[in-house]
């Protein structure tokens, strides 16, 4: 079946408003001409929103980012203790890919909130490196807690199970797998032309989701398959921090509420939830709205709160809430800032 381009959409506008008056708010079933026609008419001309308002987020979150990623990473990798050592390595992998996907992110909702269409070639590589971005922060996620599950299970043979020369294998292998993942989603993509062209063009992440999801079974395998690997993460992570507490609850680690133990493993905890949730959230209402179990104008708007809003925090939550709980990495930036402040109150030059 042939897809409706932008000319197409733009020239409809009048039937099309007729059309999401009654289908917007109706449950019952539409064929995959109509769901189209209505996702594109809403991404040209989206009723009653200001998107606008939904670049307020991204933009805050950059800025925040941009101020403590960059100088979280230089104290990382400027010292050669640190970043010889594991889990610093993959804070600082993590970091990076948080604020790639800062950046890029917050690019695409500004193109959206602006209205400027992207040719197809730039949107897919767009979203491209959104994913990679996006997955290297969530296996990264997974890493740190096996890093964790490791040092402190088997701390006499830390160092010889996770060495910095393996640690650094690890990191290229986190990267590659981070690739090859969203690389086969696009490939399929691809391959059975389940991209549209106009909605390319406002190259909207919760617009595309939920378009692709209501094409071809094999974009439907690809997006289970994601839902199985990001509930894999999360098995993974459960079973780890279950592990840990049931073998060092008698340790007395566990026995204050406001002990350092119980305070990483709540904050730690939180970065993960807000890591993970928005996106089986996200998964979850677009199935449903693909299925049309919610209204269509609701779904969407869920969809971009989700994107901008839920899948942005955790990126400025994680170097305040994880990175700075390193004695090492606060140390140094404690030091840096006191050089500054003994540069800016230099003593006077004697008289002469």
């Amino acid at each position: 079946m042939d897809l409706p381009g932008c000319a197409s959409v733009r020239r409809a506008n009048g039937s099309l408003t007729r059309l999401r008056e009654t289908e917007f708010n109706s449950s019952s079933n539409l064929d995959d001409t109509t769901l189209l026609l209505l996702l594109e008419e809403w991404s040209l001309t989206p009723p009653g929103t200001n998107t606008k308002m939904f670049l307020i987020s991204p933009v805050v979150c950059l800025v925040a980012g941009v101020l403590i990623i960059p100088t979280i990473l230089f104290v990382i990798f400027s010292r050669f203790k640190i970043r010889q050592e594991t889990r610093y390595m993959l804070l600082g992998n993590a970091l990076l890919s948080d604020l790639i996907y800062l950046l890029f992110y917050t690019l695409s909702a500004a193109l959206n909130a602006a209205h400027l269409h992207l040719p197809k070639e730039a949107c897919v590589l767009l979203l491209f490196l959104l994913a990679v971005a996006y997955c290297g922060g969530l296996f990264t996620a997974v890493a740190i807690v096996l890093d964790t599950y490791i040092a402190v299970l088997f701390p006499l043979r830390y160092i010889v199970i996770l060495p910095p020369s393996r640690t650094k294998k690890i990191l290229v292998l986190l990267w590659m797998c981070s690739g090859a993942f969203p690389g086969i989603f696009f490939l399929v993509l691809g391959t059975t032309h389940s991209f549209v062209p106009c909605v390319l063009e406002m190259c909207s992440v919760p617009v595309i989701l939920i378009l692709t999801l209501n094409r071809t079974d094999a974009v439907k395998l690809c997006f289970w398959l994601s839902t199985t690997v990001i509930i894999l993460c999360l098995s993974v992570i459960f079973c780890c921090y279950a592990i840990l507490y049931f073998k060092t609850k008698h340790s007395g680690i566990w026995e204050s509420i406001c002990s350092r133990a119980s305070v990483t493993f709540v904050m730690h905890n939180t970065v993960l939830f807000f890591y993970f949730f928005p996106l089986l959230a996200l998964f979850v209402e677009s199935f449903l709205c693909v299925n049309v179990f919610v209204r269509l104008q609701r779904g969407i708007l869920v969809s971009l709160t989700v994107c901008n809003v839920l899948m942005i925090l955790p990126k400025v939550l994680f170097p305040f809430l994880y990175g700075l709980r390193y004695r090492e990495i606060s140390a140094s930036l404690k030091s840096i800032v006191r050089r500054k402040q003994l540069g800016l109150v230099s003593p006077a030059p004697p008289p002469s």
